[in-house]
């Protein structure tokens, strides 16, 4: 993978992060990470512009969950569960996602890109429940951007120690989930007390 992305740049970066959207299991941790270090120049020869790999892998991540919406959307979920094991799809995956979809609503659409595993698959339940497609895409851009863009930044400031920092996490996507999730709690917050004041001094 890393060989990869150090010889086709932001068109693999872009390909990778499409087919892990897709629900084919491409870590977008590794390859955003190592986006972001060689934006920082990691590796001699190879530097890339940070904003066209943030760019790319977020723009990748919104094409793959279209087509696995389209996919949940056109086919059903019966032929999904029938076929999906020939792309490894596992029925653990589906069911997770399946239960966020069912307990979140549209806004697991969201959510789900903060969380492990789920992010990779949350697409289609969206696709069952024939979710809008425009509204899939606003839920989907506004939950890819923060996590791409994240993984990307890391990336860039631990640059050449960028799998050095990766695997001194048992899995960092646990780790950069929590984080994500906090932000997007506190922003919740503030804006629901503001969103309160304003009703009172009305």
């Amino acid at each position: 993978m890393e060989q990869f992305i150090g010889s086709f740049g932001v068109l693999a970066i872009f390909v990778l992060m499409v087919t892990e959207s897709a629900c084919i299991p491409v870590p977008s941790e590794v390859t955003m990470l190592f986006g972001g270090a060689l934006a920082a120049g990691a590796v001699a020869g190879a530097h890339l512009n940070i904003v066209a790999v943030i760019a790319a892998g977020t723009v990748g991540n919104v094409v793959g969950s279209y087509l696995a919406w389209a996919f949940g959307y056109y086919a059903g979920q019966a032929a999904v569960r029938r076929w999906g094991r020939y792309v490894w799809l596992r029925e653990d995956d589906l069911d997770r996602a399946h239960r966020w979809f069912t307990r979140y609503g549209a806004a697991s659409v969201f959510l789900g890109r903060l969380a492990p595993v789920v992010r990779t698959f949350i697409s289609l339940p969206a696709g069952f429940a024939g979710m809008a497609p425009l509204r899939f895409g606003i839920y989907t851009l506004a939950g890819c951007l923060p996590w791409t863009a994240a993984l990307g930044l890391i990336g860039y400031s631990i640059g050449a120690d960028w799998l050095a920092v990766a695997e001194g996490f048992q899995d960092p996507t646990y780790l950069i989930a929590a984080v994500m999730g906090l932000v997007i709690v506190i922003a919740a917050v503030v804006f629901l007390r503001r969103r309160k004041t304003v009703h009172t001094t009305v």
